[in-house]
């Protein structure tokens, strides 16, 4: 007689037998965390005995069972992080001995099941990370209902909406002791919480709440309330005190608060107040409470100094005060937190030396004061009784002068070492080779001479020592960097020619003069100028010939491609002489394009649908959704021994292996300067994007899986998640696994062009699509610190029937060569989204404000109905669309730039108002990098529309 079956974490795999409902007398089950595909049978309603059933972790799919009801002992019932998919099936009130039921990260959609939460006597409840959204506008209210046994309540990471007042604020929520709405698109108010006095944590973060933050909550000492997370939401006001003597971990990071910084009291261990609005100077930090042991103050407008006192802080081990106004020196106070571990000062306007004992502390791990005005030498401790824990020090961007000591071994934990963009000379010392665990060093941009050090380690993954004059000829363990680690800069140093990725060795090598500086800047000039005449050149002779084969009587030139009507000879892969030519056609070829010309495999997966000969481009609104079963193929088109490599995943959201993504029927979706994504069907039925990176794209692998990492977990109802990544056996096996979203792109719903979705979008569709960027934006900003990089109308995509926008394609550049991501820029000029300072730069970079350009960019196609590859034609000559729209305003005429698509909106006077609020914002945008908004206020300003 079995009672208990217990294969958790074994790796197994294949479907659940469809007779496990046999086993009568099995009181617990638990088979998480492997591999098991498939439905959950129906005939598991005869396990009348189950009191414990555990299938977490797996990949099971399809809809819950109704029989799941039928299973009268069940006390605990876990099918998280599986693909399970439809609604939560009803009749679990039913199970009247049950006291935990986790449902979480599925794919479960419909409405919350708010009479099970009602009528049952359930302790725990955990619906999150699913599909799930509110049936009407006012269904929180049902919180004040919830059952007085439900201690715990998780419905984060939904699509829920509303609001949590009605009329009447909610004052009780039951009993309950935790309550995660996060991750939603809630709205409104919140409500007093006055009463909630068995509420012990509270998660509200990443919605769209308005208005103050509820006093009591700061300040009531009838509560118990430990943990309170208010970010990433529409919060203002001005907090004068936090005195709750039962908080632990408060924050209220990424919202609108300003004023000065609140008093402190209580027992406060976690304060995060980073990306507000509070300004003035740091005085009153002297009185908060010593039981701080995490502050973060980042991103405000905080000026004066950091105050030179340390009693309160002898707990803390993480400050942040990055990206404020703080200046005079950093005071000697923070060496002597006896706990610091990460300290944080960048992007400040300090002055003066380091404090002398800075290095000298044995806890300190990571310091960051990069971008200050910091000067004088650097100084290590050297030989010393302590164990210095130093793993990552950044002190780019200062003006620090003399040489590197010798001293520097004495860091020999040191991971991370930039000491970039400074004014340090004189030769590198051996000791560097010393520091075993480096894995990042950035030397460039200074005035080191001599050679490079021989044995530096070889486990490094990121290497720069351009801009410096260093001579000599490159380490052998080096030359796995591609030669921009080395130059420009460095006339003397020879990067020997039959090293991988290398081409000749530079000017001035051995054997040969080198150039003056002059004569480089002018070589460099004259080279610039002329790849710029080459390719407005390429452009106006593109579109004359676009121009006489397909004549229009439209003022603007129509450059999208899109698929002529498919027969039986287009499925076999025959070019498509038809259809016009797309924006993104326009780039001129560079070096390696011809690894993007399509080969025969590539034609019969786009199923009928091929470029024009030589683009490396192939968008069309409609392009990747309607090809037949005939046009289908395989992932492994350019791969005939199928996947063979490593397949990692990012969080537990789905599982397979390399197999069965070899096998998963394919189709294309469209093509970009680094790759072609294709919709990859899984066998359980779920859709995968998956993007085939180009060949030489991707930077080293271990660099590629450092950066990878970092997109992990990224939830967000506006942001497409990033499941994972493939690492092939060759050099263009590297792919990268996203969430599938449809029906599609922003483009193919908003160009007014053959094969457009649906009608044309109203204006409240339109404002809807722009706060959603914005606030997908301003997630990727605050609150995982990473610039998009590529925003375009192509990389946003619509969601379901409600059009939810989600940013996809972002933060590519991390896992590009630097020669990818000047291409990725080059491209996004050509196609009219690239920031002005980017062109200028001689090592362009994506950055917050050129993510804000481009958005107003987009948000200018969004009221026009125009394409920002489009060059509008008037009185003025041809133009591109931000020159077109600055010149209407300036007449006067800025109302003649809106979409005429939208002529049934221009009647109501409150629309044509918010377009005109719209446009204003839109011109912020794209103005000098000097005064263009952040993403934050410019989210706040279009949700106040």
């Amino acid at each position: 007689m079995l009672v208990k079956l217990s294969m958790a974490n074994n790796n197994l795999s294949g479907s659940l037998p469809s007779n496990v409902g046999s086993l009568k007398s099995l009181k617990f089950m638990d088979i998480s965390n492997n591999q098991f595909s498939g439905p959950l049978p129906d005939s598991i309603d005869g396990l009348m005995s189950l009191q414990s059933l555990d299938v977490s972790g797996n990949s099971l799919s399809g809809p819950l069972p109704a029989g799941l009801k039928g299973l009268k002992s069940l006390i605990a019932l876990n099918l998280s992080h599986n693909a399970f998919t439809k609604g939560i099936p009803a009749g679990l009130g039913l199970l009247v001995n049950l006291q935990s039921l986790d449902l979480s990260w599925n794919q479960l959609d419909g409405g919350v099941d708010w009479k099970f939460l009602i009528e049952s006597a359930v302790a725990h409840v955990d619906f999150s990370g699913n599909l799930l959204t509110s049936t009407t506008p006012k269904e929180l209210k049902f919180l004040a209902d919830i059952s007085e046994t439900i201690l715990y309540l998780n419905l984060s990471n939904n699509k829920l909406t509303g609001s949590l007042i009605d009329g009447v604020e909610l004052s009780t929520f039951g009993r309950l002791k935790v309550l995660d709405l996060s991750n939603n698109q809630l709205s409104g108010d919140l409500p007093g919480f006055n009463y909630v006095y068995d509420l012990e944590v509270l998660r509200l973060a990443n919605n769209a709440f308005t208005g103050f933050v509820p006093s009591g909550l700061l300040k009531g000492d009838s509560l118990v309330l430990s943990e309170l997370d208010l970010s990433a939401n529409n919060l203002t006001g001005h907090i004068n005190m936090i005195t709750s003597t039962t908080l632990q971990i408060l924050n209220l990071s990424s919202n609108a608060l300003f004023g000065d910084l609140p008093l402190l009291s209580g027992s406060c261990t976690v304060l995060d107040l980073s990306n507000n609005k509070f300004r003035g100077n740091l005085s009153v930090i002297a009185k908060w409470t010593s039981d701080l042991e995490y502050v973060d103050l980042s991103q405000n407008n905080l000026t004066g100094t950091i105050p030179d006192v340390s009693a309160q802080f002898l707990r803390l081990n993480y400050l942040n005060l990055s990206h404020n106004a703080l200046s005079d020196t950093i005071p000697e106070a923070v060496v002597q937190y006896p706990k610091l571990t990460v300290l944080d000062l960048s992007s400040n306007q300090l002055r003066g030396p380091i404090p002398a004992d800075l290095f000298t502390s044995s806890m300190l791990q990571e310091l960051y004061i990069q971008d200050n005005m910091l000067f004088g030498g650097l100084s290590f401790p050297g030989s010393s009784s302590k164990i210095l824990s130093l793993q990552v020090l950044d002190i780019s961007g200062n003006h620090f002068n003399g040489s590197l000591p010798d001293d520097i071994a004495s860091l020999p934990g040191l991971r991370v070492l930039d000491i970039s963009t400074n004014n340090f000379s004189g030769p590198l010392p051996a000791a560097v080779s010393k520091l075993g665990a480096l894995t990042d060093l950035d030397l460039s941009i200074n005035q080191f001479t001599g050679p490079l050090p021989e044995d530096l380690p070889d486990d490094l993954i990121s290497f720069n020592a351009s801009y410096n004059d260093l001579s000599g000829v490159v380490p052998e363990n080096l030359r796995k960097f591609p030669e921009s680690s080395f130059h420009p800069g460095n006339s003397k140093l020879e990067y020997p020619a039959s090293s991988s990725g290398s081409g000749n060795s530079p000017s001035g090598s051995r054997g040969g003069k080198s150039l003056s500086t002059g004569a480089k800047i002018g070589i460099v000039a004259a080279s610039i100028v002329i790849l710029v005449i080459l390719i407005l050149i390429a452009i106006i002779c593109h579109y004359k010939r676009i121009s006489k084969q397909f004549p229009s009587s439209e003022k603007v030139s129509d450059k999208n491609l899109h698929r002529a009507t498919k027969d039986s000879t287009s499925m076999k892969g025959k070019d498509n002489k038809g259809g016009l030519v797309s924006a993104d056609e326009l780039v001129t070829p560079r070096k390696g394009s011809t690894s993007e010309a399509l080969s025969q495999e590539e034609k019969s997966a786009v199923g009928g649908f091929s470029p024009s000969k030589g683009s490396r481009y192939s968008w069309s609104p409609d392009s990747g959704e309607a090809y037949g079963q005939e046009g289908l193929a395989r992932l492994d088109v350019r791969s005939p021994d199928r996947l063979a490599g490593e397949l990692h995943f990012l969080d537990e959201t789905i599982t397979l292996t390399p197999e069965e993504l070899s096998r998963a029927p394919a189709e294309v979706l469209g093509r970009s300067s680094h790759g072609t994504s294709y919709r990859a069907t899984l066998e359980n039925g779920v859709f995968l994007t998956v993007k085939w990176l180009r060949e030489g794209v991707a930077r080293p692998k271990k660099e590629f899986a450092k950066e990878a990492k970092k997109f992990a977990n990224i939830r967000h109802p506006n942001v497409v998640g990033l499941r994972g990544y493939y690492w092939g056996p060759t050099p263009h096996e590297k792919l990268i696994l996203s969430d599938y979203v449809a029906p599609g792109s922003l483009a193919s719903f908003l160009y007014d062009r053959p094969g457009r979705r649906g009608p044309p979008l109203t204006w409240a569709q339109r404002l809807k699509i722009a706060v959603d960027v914005a606030r997908g934006l301003n997630y990727l900003h605050f609150d995982r610190a990473m610039p998009h990089g590529n925003l375009k109308a192509t990389n946003i995509l619509l969601d379901g029937l409600d059009l939810n926008a989600r940013v996809a394609d972002y933060c590519l550049h991390r896992l590009m060569t630097q020669a990818g991501v000047v291409e990725q820029i080059l491209d996004l000029g050509v196609l009219g989204y690239r920031a002005p300072e980017l062109a200028a730069s001689k090592k362009p970079s994506p950055s917050f404000k050129s993510d804000v350009y481009a958005f107003g960019v987009v948000l200018l196609e969004l009221l026009t109905g125009r394409c920002a590859g489009d060059v509008v034609s008037g009185s003025e000559g041809g133009v591109d669309l931000t020159d077109w729209v600055r010149l209407r305003v300036a007449e006067g005429r800025g109302s003649d730039c809106f979409d005429p698509a939208m002529a049934s909106d221009s009647e109501n006077p409150q629309a044509v108002k918010g377009m005109k609020e719209a446009l204003g914002i839109a011109l912020r945008c794209i103005r000098p990098v000097s005064e263009r908004p952040g993403i934050k206020s410019v989210y706040e300003d279009l949700s106040s529309i």
